[in-house]
């Protein structure tokens, strides 16, 4: 493996290179594209959960001034094919969800586009739908994998026959939730000489290319997606959803005219995924001193009836803490409704607030500090695959956090601490997220005008892709910064795997090392005008050798009101164990958003479906509670100074997601220290609270 770069611009609090345009408003994002004489599309939803049309009177939408096109299953361009469910719209008049694309009207301005499809007419015929998780629905089954590709079953020894000395046993709950990025999902498309061209709000310009151009019967090249910009996405910009087809649909129809799609945000909670509901019966046995002897983590959780999703809910829990008896199941219901999706850290964050909760009531029953149970079962081996950690420092973040959090002092008693009408509790849950690597990427970098040139396909969605692989990139040719211009974000540029799963920044500056290293090779540290190296993701032999994961260690101390069950977050401290950190103030700012979503998790979020009409009726920001300035007052970030060696050149192994796992367990199990009542279905609401 290639040696572990000398720091130069590496670790350097360097401010965002993109930060001026975007708060002087000069970076455009997909649907500020300066194109000329738009045409605007909105879509047309179902308003039933299954069944199918029977007619569509389109009359006085397209009769209205400046509509220009209505499109729906009668007269859309026809797709290639229906291998992608999904993306298979306005082919038939078969209904699977509420708020299925049905149709797309096109009008010379958002406004008059969306007036006009309100006014679209369609006569349905229903059928009974089934929209509700249930533990104990009928149609209940076991995936084959769950995401991305792990075994939907997992065990070791005899977990059914053991019996510890202490045992735990609870069901836990987390609701549907929505990701809501600031940029909704948006596109803007062009067709031209029979070529398309996408300016996306999109994780990965290559993956929209590879997954729309057997869709609409193109050759993958005919297509361009653009992104050097994208206002957030958690997860649900990873892939292209069905209205970057509908985009490319109505361009189709507009007669050479660029048309800009952007989805309302009541639009978002019903076509571009969402977190899963999970049942999670958990098991946890010990003996007397803690030392766990049965792990059980058992998920249900939905799918859709149009395609098959399956969060990994409980994987994470097969290597966090070793047992002799371990065992992990999961089981999925396809239901009336959207597919669920990616959204930040799927799988580790639903299942490690099951896990993380079942410790501390562990705890409680040996009688331990929290603390001291999850030190006792630190494993030499990584537990699910029995390979060495390259790195496992879940024991120094918890020690290193405890001592700045001040937990020596805590009472462990619950409701000890009181002040005035406030009941005062801290509380703990370790973190960990996998390292990711994705295959595939290129990077080329040319040396022109006295500066290099690093070309990568890869996505920025408000991480600092554009500052943290500059750096990287700059270490490797040892160069300074201003040496070196990125670009990103577009097809035309060499191939890059999706920013997804923590992976974009190892994958990427993996590539572009390679890339530095073939260019110093054949060049040197002088070389002239126009001399090019590419460069490819290298294998990595210590994927097999190692289990490569991160750790955290989340604090958290809340105060609730006796009188009105309000939960409020005075501090919250993350002790993380991530690798090399490449740009401090990058990295701070990815942890604390990711605890700060994790605090909207425990005691806001929640999608709320109507059983009887099969929609998330809280579906807008008025409606679906997150985490405001209000809610995060001492929100605080650090990590281990460390550096891995096997994960890749640089040591790195990702910061974006681990930050929200294990914050709702931590500020659910202060709760409990806090009251004495323990709350085991999120969030945790003033109602939970004063009914016990």
């Amino acid at each position: 493996m290639t040696d572990l770069l000398r720091p130069r611009a590496i670790g350097v609090p360097l401010e965002r290179l993109d930060g001026r345009a975007k708060v002087t408003g000069t970076a455009n994002y997909a649907a500020d594209q300066p194109v000329p004489a738009p045409l605007h599309a909105h879509p047309v939803q179902a308003t039933i959960a299954r069944g199918r049309m029977r007619a569509a009177d389109v009359h006085a939408a397209a009769d209205l001034d400046g509509v220009v096109a209505v499109l729906t299953w009668e007269n859309a361009p026809r797709l290639a094919t229906d291998a992608d469910p999904e993306l298979w719209i306005l082919q038939s008049p078969e209904i699977a969800f509420r708020g299925q694309l049905i149709g797309v009207v096109l009008a010379e301005s958002p406004e008059i586009a969306r007036h006009a499809a309100d006014l679209v007419r369609v006569d349905y015929e229903r059928e009974p739908h089934d929209v509700v998780l249930r533990c104990n629905h009928p149609e209940l089954y076991a995936p084959e994998t769950v995401n991305p590709a792990f075994p939907a079953d997992s065990e070791v020894g005899d977990a059914a026959a053991a019996r510890p000395e202490v045992e735990v046993e609870q069901l836990y709950t987390t609701p549907m939730e929505h990701n809501n990025p600031m940029e909704p999902h948006a596109t803007t498309a062009i067709w031209s000489g029979g070529e398309l061209v996408l300016h996306d709000s999109t994780q990965g310009v290559h993956a929209v290319r590879a997954r729309l151009a057997p869709v609409l019967g193109l050759d993958p090249e005919r297509i361009r997606v653009i992104a050097p910009h994208v206002g957030g996405g958690f997860g649900s910009k990873g892939t292209p959803h069905a209205h970057v087809v509908l985009a490319a649909l109505a361009a189709r129809v507009a007669e050479g005219r660029p048309v800009k799609l952007v989805l309302t945000r009541q639009q978002m909670f019903a076509l571009v995924g969402y977190r899963t509901p999970t049942a999670q019966r958990v098991r946890l046995g010990a003996d007397r001193d803690g030392h766990l002897t049965v792990v059980e983590h058992h998920v249900v959780e939905q799918t859709a009836t149009v395609q098959e999703f399956a969060e990994q809910t409980a994987v994470g829990t097969r290597m966090v803490y070793p047992a002799p008896n371990h065992r992990t199941t999961h089981r999925l219901v396809a239901l009336d409704v959207p597919i669920p999706f990616w959204m930040r850290a799927p799988g580790e964050a639903p299942g490690m607030f099951a896990t993380e909760v079942a410790m501390d009531e562990l705890a409680e029953a040996c009688g331990l500090d929290p603390l001291l149970l999850r030190s006792r079962n630190e494993p030499e081996l990584d537990p699910a695959t029995g390979l060495p950690f390259s790195a496992r420092h879940l024991a120094e973040c918890l020690r290193e956090g405890a001592e700045r959090f001040g937990w020596a002092e805590r009472d462990p008693r619950p409701g000890a601490r009181r002040e005035g009408r406030e009941l005062i509790g801290t509380g703990v849950a370790s973190s960990t997220y996998p390292r990711y690597a994705m295959p595939g990427s290129t990077a080329t970098i040319r040396f022109r005008d006295g500066g290099y040139e690093v070309r990568i396909g890869a996505a920025d969605l408000g991480t600092g892709t554009w500052t943290a692989l500059t750096q990287i990139a700059a270490d490797a040719l040892g160069r300074r910064v201003d040496e070196v211009r990125l670009e990103i974000g577009d097809t035309d540029l060499p191939v890059a795997s999706v920013a997804g799963g923590s992976s974009g920044l190892g994958s990427w500056g993996a590539t572009v090392v390679d890339a530095a290293e073939r260019f110093r090779s054949k060049f040197g540290d002088d070389p002239a005008d126009g001399d090019e190296a590419d460069g490819a993701m290298p294998e990595n032999p210590d994927e097999q050798r190692y289990a490569m994961h991160s750790f955290g260690a989340q604090f958290a101390e809340v105060r609730v009101d006796v009188d009105t069950g309000e939960v409020r977050v005075p501090r919250m401290l993350g002790v993380f164990s991530v690798g090399r950190v490449i740009n401090p103030r990058l990295v701070r700012s990815q942890l604390i958003g990711g605890m700060t979503m994790g605090l909207s998790m425990a005691l806001h979020e929640h999608s709320v479906l109507d059983p009887q009409f099969g929609h998330v009726v809280n579906h807008d920001f008025a409606q679906y509670h997150i985490a405001a300035h209000a809610d995060v007052l001492d929100v605080e970030a650090t990590w281990l100074d460390e550096v891995d060696p096997h994960a890749n050149p640089m040591g790195l192994r990702g910061v974006g997601e681990i930050g929200i796992v294990g914050a709702a367990a931590a500020i659910a199990n202060a709760v409990r220290h806090a009251t004495g009542v323990r709350v085991r279905d999120l969030p945790i609401t003033p109602d939970k609270l004063l009914t016990a």
